[in-house]
């Protein structure tokens, strides 16, 4: 019999190529007053826009061209209220996506955000439910269109921490891989590294289920050959895999956890503005080859030796050890342009730093095995 688990998720998904036609209408069906939120290009969200426009809705944009911020939330918020929206939408990529859910959490809070932010705040929930919030990942990357948390930086603090609460879970989310077609290659390889490291992480979790095994046990080889073809031509059968692992990545993350690639990764965020992706992408190597050696569980090693078995069978090694497999993956991504550590503008400073904070990360709290801050600075050092 299974063990005993609960499994939330977003209370609508839409997968698959076109369902993006059914976006105005569905929209419109939750409020007439929207706040569309989007990349830095609006020309991305202008179909939309327009589809919304004619089923009678009053829209209002707003651009997040970097990950978001607590002043960015702020604007936001005053931008939303001023409008009187009755509903969030975000159409881009996992900033843009967590900015909008951010924003749609705290328009009805009668508190400061801080109060709700955890780590450098007071973690509390959220005093009121949110406005609907709808989802449209432009990326495969996050999974941010079914989770029930926001990553927000707080640069006083030089933290990026999660606002988090289980009514943020979207009412709607539409995955339609067609959005993420012809997504420049960089951002393809680290969002789609940050998308395998989202199934990893989960399946070698402390707090995994036999459902997001079932999620993750499909979505880690399935996403890394995917990845491979889009590294070699643009190929939409691989973008439909790709969003799917994304979306899987998402779903696994909100229920059982993440890891210490994630825990490292937001304070290395918060110190430094690299991106999320890349810093997931440079770590997930080491990270497994790091854990593999700190196990204690033998359950959680055998699930790590199969994660290395689908990573080699990738590179046609499918017997590799761990730390044969974290050699292979951290060989092909430099090889398709992914920067270590250093090039990303981290230094000895910020992996110290890292290293010391990402104990206290709520990541960290179903990583596979107990790991000092020694152990995660000499991570941090192989990931260079």
């Amino acid at each position: 019999m299974p063990t005993a688990f609960s499994f939330a998720t977003a209370t609508e998904i839409l997968f698959g190529r076109g369902q993006a036609d059914q976006a105005a209408e569905r929209i419109a069906a939750l409020g007439r007053r929207v706040l569309l939120v989007h990349g830095r290009d609006p020309a991305r969200s202008a179909v939309l826009r327009q589809a919304m426009v004619r089923d009678g809705c009053e829209v209002t944009s707003l651009t997040v061209a970097a990950e978001p911020e607590m002043a960015m939330i702020e604007a936001g918020l005053d931008h939303a209220r001023g409008a009187q929206v009755a509903v969030v939408v975000a159409i881009g990529g996992g900033a843009v996506i967590d900015a909008g859910k951010a924003i749609a959490a705290l328009l009805p809070a009668t508190r400061p955000m801080l109060n709700h932010l955890e780590v450098v705040g007071q973690g509390l929930p959220l005093d009121h439910p949110p406005l609907p919030f709808i989802a449209l990942p432009t990326t495969a990357g996050t999974g941010a269109e079914v989770t029930r948390n926001a990553v927000i930086g707080v640069p006083e603090h030089r933290r990026k921490v999660s606002l988090r609460d289980p009514r943020m879970l979207p009412r709607l989310a539409i995955v339609d891989p067609a959005l993420t077609d012809g997504c420049p290659r960089v951002v393809t390889l680290a969002s789609g590294l940050d998308a395998i490291t989202q199934v990893i992480e989960p399946y070698v979790s402390t707090r995994a289920s036999p459902l997001t095994d079932a999620l993750c046990r499909d979505a880690i080889p399935r996403g890394l050959a995917a990845l491979r073809r889009l590294m070699k031509d643009e190929d939409p059968a691989a973008r439909d895999e790709m969003a799917w692992v994304s979306l899987c990545g998402g779903l696994a993350l909100a229920n059982a956890g993440l890891g210490a690639v994630h825990g490292l990764a937001g304070p290395l965020g918060g110190l430094t503005g690299a991106a999320h992706g890349a810093i997931c992408g440079a770590l997930l190597p080491h990270v497994l080859a790091t854990n593999r050696r700190a196990v204690a569980d033998a359950r959680l090693a055998t699930r790590l030796d199969r994660v290395a078995g689908w990573i080699g069978a990738a590179f046609d090694r499918p017997a590799a050890t761990v730390e044969e497999a974290a050699v292979l993956l951290a060989d092909w991504s430099r090889k398709a342009g992914l920067p270590g550590l250093a090039a990303l503008g981290i230094d000895d400073r910020a992996e110290d730093a890292a290293a010391d904070a990402a104990l206290s990360s709520s990541s960290m709290k179903a990583n596979p095995a107990d790991l000092t801050a020694a152990d995660l600075r000499a991570t941090l050092q192989a990931a260079r």
